[in-house]
């Protein structure tokens, strides 16, 4: 693909159709990168349209969602920091109430069929529903969230633009909100510039080795190119004695998905410290160094890969993190289509 061409879809994130009839939303497509798997999501269902999109950003950058209109979806997910939090190790809510968890980041959603770090939704449309409602996050109520939208002086026209009438629905906000999320795309790292043969891009050899290295123990959960293979895995780390988190087994209830959690997307990790579900390492050589030195081998479900001793020089770590740092996307982090509507 030329890459002028790429650049320009990686800016709007969207290419407008060129079709739109009067008074109806604009149909924009989704951009699969380059070599890239299908998304999973079905955009038949909900097509991006711009006035969509817009409307689901202004919803997620305003706090009126939370009970006392003091949080906003980015509270938690900051565009800066791969839209998660970096403050503390886990989430802090209305109240200053602590969750138990370091927030997901938001990232290639597309590519996911199960979301949080349990797995508790599987599907994106239904997503925003969990933090609008849990008690240690907005606390609030969808009917007094509706009627909050509907008093407001802008929203009955953003929700007429992007749904033909001015009717506020939950399933509408839902919609906007994932039409938002889902629009999040990262694909533009030194990474993605190397693999698509860019001129002028290559890989230092210390990054070459990291690769090499990041291939030969990592790609097994860190599947390339969305670095993570959208399945749930227990990495062998201790359970934190206060929160007592036992993972997806809190949803399903099968012993065999105790301590198992959300594989995360490796993209943009320079800035979406702090590291694992629980946040408790906030820098990378505490992760490298964990995986070499710190893993539970007798942890109950330990990923197969990871009952092998993995074996990590002090170099090898840096050279790890080294290519790790290659998957930062600027253009995404800085981009102001998806900072605060103004």
């Amino acid at each position: 693909m030329n890459r002028l061409i790429f650049l320009s879809l990686m800016v709007l994130s969207m290419a407008v159709w060129s079709f739109k009839q009067k008074g109806s939303p604009t149909i924009v497509s989704f951009a699969v990168p380059q070599k890239w798997p299908a998304p999973k999501f079905d955009f038949a269902k909900n097509p991006l349209t711009q006035e969509g999109f817009e409307l689901g950003r202004k919803l997620f950058y305003d706090p009126v969602l939370s009970r006392d209109s003091t949080i906003s979806c980015a509270s938690c997910h900051l565009q800066y920091t791969g839209f998660t939090h970096v403050d503390h190790n886990v989430s802090h809510g209305i109240d200053g109430r602590k969750g138990t968890r370091n927030s997901p980041v938001l990232i290639n959603l597309a590519w996911s069929s199960s979301f949080h770090w349990d797995g508790g939704v599987n599907h994106i449309e239904v997503q925003g529903l969990n933090p609008i409602q849990h008690p240690a996050e907005m606390d609030n109520t969808m009917e007094e969230v509706i009627n909050r939208l509907q008093r407001s002086g802008n929203y009955p026209a953003l929700f007429d633009a992007a749904f033909g009438s001015k009717e506020i629905t939950t399933v509408r906000i839902m919609k906007a909100l994932s039409q938002f999320d889902l629009s999040l795309v990262s694909s533009n790292s030194k990474y993605d510039q190397v693999m698509r043969k860019e001129k002028g891009i290559a890989f230092t050899e210390q990054e070459k080795k990291g690769l090499k290295l990041f291939r030969k123990n990592c790609v097994a959960c860190h599947k390339e190119p969305l670095f993570t293979n959208d399945f749930f895995a227990s990495n062998g780390l201790p359970m934190d004695p206060i929160l007592k988190d036992v993972g997806r087994y809190g949803i399903t209830h099968d012993p065999k998905d105790s301590l198992l959690f959300k594989i995360p997307t490796l993209r943009n990790i320079e800035y979406t410290f702090p590291y694992m579900h629980d946040g408790r390492f906030r820098k990378l050589k505490d992760v490298l160094k964990f995986y070499s030195e710190g893993i539970d081998l007798k942890s109950k479900n330990l990923h197969p890969v990871l009952q092998k001793k993995v074996t990590l020089s002090e170099n090898d770590q840096k050279d790890i993190i080294a290519f790790l740092y290659t998957l930062t996307d600027k253009e995404f982090l800085f981009n102001n289509k998806f900072s605060f509507p103004k």
